[in-house]
């Protein structure tokens, strides 16, 4: 799992048939301090998140998982939303 930010959205008026009614949302996935972490990608979000949450994610075949249909085409999908992050300040030296 990654943690991402909901930077925008996407809409397709032709895609695959699998994804009818599911939304895309464009993420930009973060560290646990919230600093931007690459590229934006597009993810099917089916839990409903919004603009500016935090949410994690997966990549790959597990990004599609909680899809009715596991088997489409997806690179990433919002599996949940964030409420709070609570990073040690011992952790932050270690990796720092």
């Amino acid at each position: 799992m990654h943690l991402a930010r909901i930077i925008g959205s996407v809409v397709a008026t032709d895609k695959d048939e699998r994804l009818t009614g599911v939304k895309l949302l464009v993420i930009q996935p973060i560290r646990s301090n919230g600093e931007d972490k690459g590229s934006p990608l597009v993810a099917v979000d089916t839990i409903g998140a919004g603009y500016g949450e935090t949410v994690f994610y997966a990549r790959s075949k597990e990004g599609a998982m909680p899809l009715e249909i596991p088997d489409v085409p997806v690179d990433a999908g919002v599996i949940g939303i964030v409420d709070s992050i609570h990073v040690p300040q011992a952790s932050k030296e270690r990796t720092a």
